[in-house]
């Protein structure tokens, strides 16, 4: 069953100098059974406790700093106050970078999926946005921070709403070499008439709900059993709070696209047609800020490694 969405992040999209008011959802969830450790002998959970191998006392989470071992075998110990002093982007704020076509980011990148819903009472800088993306059929490129730490992500429409894809960096994409595949022979036409063939008789339309995870079908059929012969015991889940409900202010849209095309040299905008060539204008205005904020990411990258 799916369940309650709340919001993880409030901030907004800068689109040139169109602001659009978002709330950031996680996109997907984990339907997979969890288990947790008990004695084998009574039932009992096991604890865990956090003990310093120093004192031997227990300590608590409050007390716990982050530290980083050397190759050297060096220890640096960081608190929350020198990562506060790392490079990072806006935290409330979702940059455009640039658009790019959407075949030129190899699916090996993405990351994690978040919904984006319009945080404002009159939504149309979203739908302007989400619009735009449609009809010039590219994919924005932006960066989102998180947890006080920056990411690079796709930005997209999904059957009309705002999808943001986070994207790992290239450095941390490994690259491949089997030695098995360089001697390898090549197919024969033959095989590969064959194989097309085979390809062709089992081709269809991808159709999700086709497709099931009987291994936790059965899995969730067993231990109803077993709570209904009375082996088994239901704790009921924990409430939580309602999700928090805020508005923002409604942009002037044509004031924020005119300001945005004469910014990037044009001095007159077309009245009509605004959804295709603005996107494209604001693309180039954008463009120098990628730059500079490529240079800032870059920084933190080596800062964050180098930590």
């Amino acid at each position: 069953m799916m369940g309650i969405m709340r919001s993880i992040w409030k901030g907004s999209i800068a689109f040139g100098l169109v602001n659009v008011p978002v709330k950031v959802y996680t996109a997907t969830e984990d339907h997979d059974i969890r288990f947790h450790q008990v004695h084998a002998k009574d039932g009992g959970r096991i604890k865990y406790d956090r003990v310093c191998q120093v004192c031997g006392n227990s300590v608590q989470f409050a007390d716990i700093d982050k530290a980083y071992t050397s190759p050297d075998g060096d220890q640096v110990v960081l608190t929350d106050t020198d990562f506060s002093k790392l490079p990072a982007a806006e935290k409330h704020e979702i940059p455009v970078l640039e658009f790019v076509p959407s075949d030129q980011i190899d699916p090996v990148l993405f990351e994690k999926s978040y919904y984006l819903e319009p945080d404002s009472t009159t939504p149309k800088a979203y739908q302007l946005l989400a619009a735009t993306l449609e009809r010039i059929d590219k994919t924005a490129l932006v960066h989102f921070t998180l947890r006080q730490k920056t990411r690079l992500a796709a930005l997209r429409v999904r059957d009309g709403v705002l999808v943001l894809q986070t994207l790992l960096w290239p450095d941390e994409v490994r690259a491949v070499e089997f030695p098995s595949l360089e001697d390898a022979p090549a197919p024969r036409p033959q095989e590969l008439k064959m194989a097309e063939t085979l390809v062709e008789s089992m081709s269809g339309d991808f159709d999700p709900s086709e497709y099931t995870d009987e291994y936790q079908i059965e899995l969730q059929k067993l231990l109803d059993e077993a709570i209904a012969s009375g082996t088994g015991k239901v704790v009921p889940a924990a409430e939580t709070e309602p999700a928090e409900q805020a508005d923002a202010e409604v942009v002037d849209l044509v004031a924020a696209l005119q300001r945005s095309l004469e910014s990037s040299g044009r001095r007159e905008a077309a009245p009509a047609k605004p959804a295709k060539k603005p996107a494209k204008k604001a693309a180039k205005k954008a463009a120098p800020r990628k730059s500079a904020t490529s240079k800032s990411t870059a920084s933190k990258t080596a800062t964050r490694k180098g930590a």
